[in-house]
């Protein structure tokens, strides 16, 4: 019989990327493979490689909202009597929790019914979904090797896998970089992330037109922006003769990835461990109004490394930005250097170590 693993997972792709690249390499070793989500998120993610999707009610809550935490509480308890059900009928070997309000009932459920249970936290501050049950799972695995807002105990026991990666992103690993030369052209990444873009749509188009002409002409700017910036960005650099490609979105990540000399975006955890895997040199903008500044602390990782300058929102002008750009971009050793070091925090088998970690834990070792 093939073992049966749950993944309680979604809300966001920072914890839907590294929940489906656990799966994938968990499929590769022989494991079935359960998605356990909120309704919304089960319902769409067809891409998932689950032979089946459960989706159980759940619901998060605005701080100081007696209300809505008691609206939450209802909506996670039925939620996790709906994930006991299920979790009777497949009985699965592992339940693997990977943060998020979607994730709650399934992990909960597990740990109720005595199941062998693993956490992984994406980013250097554990999360409040992941703070209120880790005390009571089998194991915890990280990103990264601080642990901020975990109990001391389980700061000191978890195990530092690194961020799992889809495989297009992991293959980048292997990639060496190559800086810019001196008269060649530059390419520059723009990710705007789904919180907080408007800041980069328009910030970014302007700070890169205030750079030297000489410089600007070398420019291939590829940047996501929020749709209704789209039309303002374009005129933006066309006025600047500069190249530049403006999305909502890019499917081919990797491959854009590969071609960038210099990438720009916010600090999530994904976005920082993709960023160090590929090897690229980053400035990194936390969100502002993240909780417990939990980007700004893992920006912080890579800024250590020598990777990546961070740009605090309440620093940043387009002066302060443009003057960040053209120190960068005319200087291709020190771009080198910051490759170097954001490669050197990369943990490109990230979902092997965590598919090691939840097998020792389903098998009770």
């Amino acid at each position: 019989m093939r073992k049966i693993a749950v993944v309680a997972a979604g809300g966001t792709g920072g914890h839907l990327f590294p929940a489906q690249a656990l799966s994938e390499a968990l499929i590769a070793r022989g494991w079935r493979i359960v998605l356990a989500s909120d309704e919304r998120v089960a319902a769409f993610a067809e891409s998932f490689p689950a032979e089946e999707r459960i989706g159980l009610s759940a619901r998060t809550y605005k701080p100081r909202d007696p209300v809505g935490m008691a609206l939450a509480g209802l909506s996670i308890l039925r939620g996790v009597m709906q994930a006991r059900a299920a979790f009777r009928r497949i009985k699965p070997d592992v339940v693997i929790g990977f943060g998020g309000y979607p994730s709650v009932p399934g992990l909960l459920a597990g740990i109720t019914l005595n199941l062998p249970t693993v956490m992984h936290e994406q980013n250097s501050v554990m999360g409040r979904a992941n703070r209120r049950l880790v005390s009571h799972v089998k194991a915890v695995a990280c990103a990264f090797p601080m642990l901020q807002k975990a109990p001391p105990k389980v700061a000191a026991s978890a195990v530092v896998v690194g961020n799992p990666v889809r495989p297009e992103i992991r293959a980048l690993y292997e990639v060496a970089y190559t800086p810019p030369t001196d008269d060649g052209p530059i390419h520059v990444l723009i990710t705007g992330g789904s919180q907080g873009a408007r800041l980069l749509s328009e910030l970014m188009p302007e700070a890169i037109r205030t750079l030297p002409e000489a410089l600007r002409l070398r420019l291939k700017v590829q940047q996501q922006t929020r749709a209704e910036n789209m039309d303002q960005a374009r005129k933006v650099y066309a006025d600047a003769l500069v190249d530049a490609e403006i999305a909502p979105f890019f499917r081919d990540m990797a491959g854009r990835l590969k071609a960038a000399h210099l990438v720009i975006g916010r600090a999530g955890a994904g976005t920082v461990c993709e960023f160090a895997i590929a090897g690229k040199p980053a400035i990194l903008i936390p969100l502002a109004i993240a909780l417990d500044d939990d980007q700004g602390q893992n920006a912080q990782v890579m800024v250590d490394a020598h990777g990546a300058q961070m740009a605090r929102e309440h620093q940043l002008t387009v002066d302060s930005m443009a003057n960040a750009l053209e120190k960068l971009l005319t200087n291709p050793e020190r771009l080198a250097r910051m490759a170097a070091g954001a490669r050197s925090i990369a943990k490109p088998d990230a979902a092997e170590r965590l598919a090691d970690l939840v097998e020792k834990t389903a098998a009770g070792k």
